[in-house]
């Protein structure tokens, strides 16, 4: 009798094994690969100075007679980790037709610049000799960084 409820409990345990490994499915084997890479990252930063320690968020270029021409030195700084084309792109003149009497152009547009690399670059505002009608304005300049 003893063996017999000795087996019955070998056998409900089975059994409930049984059970158990078909609800909760059968055995896994997993294993973990690592991973790694690099991401592209894009991205110019400019600066007021050569060290690259004071970030540069605007310009005035003061009062300007009609046929001045004005340079302003800035410098950019490549912060992403592959090589990009220099952009620079004037916007939203105020008055709209200050961009009719005022141009803005620099010496390193479509140069290619390294990563962390820094090229020392100059701002050239000219005003029209014939400009009139306008005594202040304002524009936004973008300088992109491109693969």
């Amino acid at each position: 009798m003893a063996m017999q409820k000795a087996t019955i409990g070998i056998l409900v345990l089975v059994a409930v094994m049984g059970v158990f490994m078909s609800v909760f499915g059968s055995l896994v084997a997993t294993q973990k690969i690592t991973s790694s890479g690099s991401i592209t990252a894009i991205g110019v930063a400019i600066y007021q100075d050569s060290a690259c320690t004071t970030v540069l968020s605007s310009i005035s270029w003061g009062t300007l007679n009609p046929g001045a021409t004005m340079n302003y030195t800035i410098y950019v700084k490549n912060t992403g980790n592959i090589p990009v084309t220099l952009t620079m792109t004037p916007s939203n003149w105020n008055p709209t037709t200050a961009s009719d009497y005022i141009t803005l152009t620099w010496n390193q547009q479509t140069t290619v610049l390294s990563p962390n690399s820094v090229v020392h670059a100059v701002l050239t505002l000219s005003v029209s000799s014939s400009i009139s009608s306008i005594t202040n304005f304002s524009c936004d300049i973008t300088i992109t960084g491109t693969q």
